[in-house]
Formats: structure tokens, sequence, C-alpha cells
């Protein structure tokens, strides 16, 4: 696992627009781009809209499926993912309405949509990249503690700490959808990058399990451990409680220092 410290969100948000700006250009096109919501990505699409406007980072050929989706919550309703990923992203980007893909938490047959979701990622050639967050107990997606390592898109009941984690953006805790569609585990798994976002000191905890601690389906994050390309890029108060923290700075350095050295035999021939 890649591990990136950053001094603040701002500049955790800018190291990962790089990366993702980085994946888009080698793959211009055919990119197929995982999306997260919440707050923590919220700086990484502004970094990124702030590409594609002043640096002309181009979305006309991106790909794009989102994690999960509440049920029972309609494309329009101001907490839906869905929405969410319109205000956010893509009505500030050229990316073409028939690329993107999100759950549907109105389809009438649930299961089924499951079933098609997972067929039009496979059709796309799977997922190039993919961004994550990570809950407050340790969950990714909506893979709450519990979930199988080797789970498909399917319907979740949300824990009690989720919904309770999730009603900051709602009215009343009782408004909170109970329920929601999200990628597997082994959905997440099978992108060629994951992609791990985390901010805030009430993260540092379940970050530091889900990196240094063992891999378990009560900390459904820890899973990533075993990818072949996971990259976190967290920032200060997230790391606190990382025991490997000075090491993970110190690789950083000295690959920075790799870098540099190649771009420069590079100029000189």
């Amino acid at each position: 696992m890649e591990i990136y410290i950053k001094k603040n969100y701002e500049e955790m948000s800018r190291k990962a627009a790089e990366i993702v700006a980085e994946e888009m250009r080698k793959r211009k096109n055919h990119f197929v781009l995982g999306l997260a919501t919440g707050s923590t990505p919220i700086g990484l699409y502004k970094e990124l809209i702030r590409m594609h406007q002043e640096e002309g980072l181009d979305f006309s050929r991106v790909i794009t499926f989102n994690l999960d989706e509440y049920c029972g919550l309609s494309p329009d309703h101001e907490q839906s993912y869905h929405y969410f990923m319109f205000e956010n992203f893509f009505k500030h980007i050229n990316i073409d309405k028939k690329n993107i893909h999100i759950p549907d938490g109105m389809a009438r047959d649930l299961d089924a949509h499951c079933r098609e979701y997972e067929k039009m990622i496979a059709d796309n050639r799977g997922i190039d990249l993919q961004v994550l967050g990570i809950g407050g107990d340790g969950h990714i997606a909506f893979n709450e503690p519990g979930s199988s390592l080797s789970s498909r898109t399917r319907v979740k009941t949300l824990t009690q700490q989720t919904v309770e984690d999730n009603s900051r953006f709602f009215k009343t805790i009782e408004e909170v959808p109970k329920y929601a569609i999200t990628m597997g585990i082994g959905t997440i798994m099978e992108a060629k990058i994951c992609l791990l976002l985390v901010n805030g000191a009430k993260k540092a905890e379940v970050f530091a399990k889900a990196v240094e601690g063992p891999m378990t389906t009560e900390v459904t994050a820890s899973m990533l451990q075993t990818h072949p390309r996971t990259i976190a890029v967290v920032d200060e108060e997230a790391a606190a409680k990382l025991k490997r923290k000075d090491y993970y700075k110190h690789v950083e350095k000295m690959a920075g220092l790799l870098k540099k050295r190649v771009n420069e035999k590079g100029k000189n021939g």
C-alpha cells in the first residue's frame, strides 16, 4: 500500500487529483473511474474541475461508476448520491451523460438492477481507478462490518452508526434511509487502482486499523491491504495514530528523489 501523508485537507485533495489526472492521461482513449460521495472527496472533485477548466483535463471519454446509492431516494432528492454527483462534479466537466452510471435506488427489482450494474462494469472492461472513503466503523462503500470480503453489488442494511453518521445530511435521523445499493468488496477489489482518501482526527483510529491492523470483516477497508495497488492519501490528523507514520513519509521522500533523478537523466539524455 502506498501512503501519502499531507499537511491538510487541501494538500490531500490536490495530491489525489494529481493521481487521478495522471491515470486519466495514461488511458486517454478509455478510462473507467469509480467514484465515491460524502464530504471527503469534495476537495478532489473541486480540484479536478479546476484542472478541467484551467488546464484542459478532458473527461469526454471517461466512464464513471458510483459506489452506492440510498434505496428509496429519487435522483432529484437533494440527499441522493445522484444529485450529489451532478451538483459537485458532473455539471462542471465535459463528461458525456451516457457514460455516467449511478445505482438506481428506485429500481423496481433491486436484485436484478444490482446484477445489471455488475454486468455494466464488466462490459466496460472493469474500473481503472476507484475512489474510496472510509466510514467511522471502517467500512468502504456501504460494506458494513461483517460483510463478505468477496461480495458483489447488492442491497445492504445500514448499521445504526452509519445512519447516525449520515444523519448530519438530513433534517432528522428518522429521514435517513436504512438501506442502500452498494458495490461489494469483491467488486471494489477488481479495480486496477484503489484510491483511499481519509481526513480528520475522527478517522485516525479506524484508518490505522485498516492499514496496520489485521485483515478482518469487522473493518472491511482492511481488505485493501491485499490489493495489488492501493494508494491512501490522508492528512496529518488522519495519520496521527499510524505506528509506521515516519516510515511512510520516508518512502514518499525517497520516491520523490528517485523520480527527480529519472527526470533529470531523461532531460540530459
